[in-house]
């Protein structure tokens, strides 16, 4: 196997991996997984194609001169206010085409988008620094995302059923998470001691995400006793 294909493998297949226990924990209703794997695809894809372009133009460079200088701040700043609308994109796909119904609808799309963005991100990385980022990365990075994004996805799903009109607060909450994760990440390259805030930033998004599941799966009982007591009467 060529080292294209090593480097493939540890970007996707933790990604996957990820994707096939979150899809398992919508038990009572599993979403279609052609909209499960087209949301996937278009993080992947979409998502990460609008970010590189933007992200290029404010602090990345390349053949254009950046906007804003290279610094931890601004790099962290704007990949939180640009790769989080980014994946919202995807997930808007099942959203605009009927498929939630509730916030673990959302959550399962909203991890679908943020693995397959930090897949092709893994991917890149390793094309561009070699397999052992991509190794080193393999199941941290796409934690992350997957977290950020279900927190959206959950307000897609919250809107979908009509508790709450926007899902400007998850978002802007998404964007706060990743721009804070992204410095302290910057910053513990060259300060080691700053890995203790990356494992803070760990456990506080591993909460954040078990208490959206937790209420996905309250409100996942509730709908079933719901139809269970329907069923009933009739």
């Amino acid at each position: 196997m060529g080292l294209i294909a090593y480097i493939a493998f540890f970007a996707y297949a933790p990604a996957l991996a990820i994707l096939w226990y979150f899809y398992h924990k919508d038990r009572y209703e599993p979403e279609p997984k052609r909209y499960v794997v087209a949301t996937f695809l278009l993080g992947a894809t979409l998502s990460v194609g609008i970010a590189y372009i933007l992200e290029s133009a404010l602090t990345i460079g390349g053949i254009i001169k950046p906007i804003l200088p290279a610094t931890a701040f601004y790099v962290a700043l704007v990949a939180g206010l640009v790769e989080e609308p980014a994946k919202a994109l995807a997930i808007r796909y099942p959203f605009a085409a009927g498929q939630m119904d509730g916030i673990m609808d959302g959550i399962v799309y909203g991890v679908a988008a943020g693995l397959g963005f930090a897949a092709t991100e893994n991917f890149l990385y390793g094309l561009g620094w070699g397999v052992g980022v991509t190794i080193a990365r393999a199941f941290l990075t796409p934690f992350a995302h997957a977290t950020w994004s279900a927190i959206v996805g959950a307000g897609y799903g919250l809107v979908a059923e009509g508790k709450t009109y926007s899902t400007g607060s998850f978002l802007a909450l998404a964007m706060i998470l990743h721009a804070i994760w992204d410095y302290f990440a910057f910053l513990s390259a060259g300060i080691p001691a700053y890995n203790l805030v990356l494992i803070f930033l760990i456990l506080l998004n591993a909460a954040i995400l078990r208490y959206f599941l937790m209420l996905a799966e309250m409100e996942e009982r509730s709908k079933l006793w719901y139809y269970l007591f329907r069923r009933g009467m009739q």
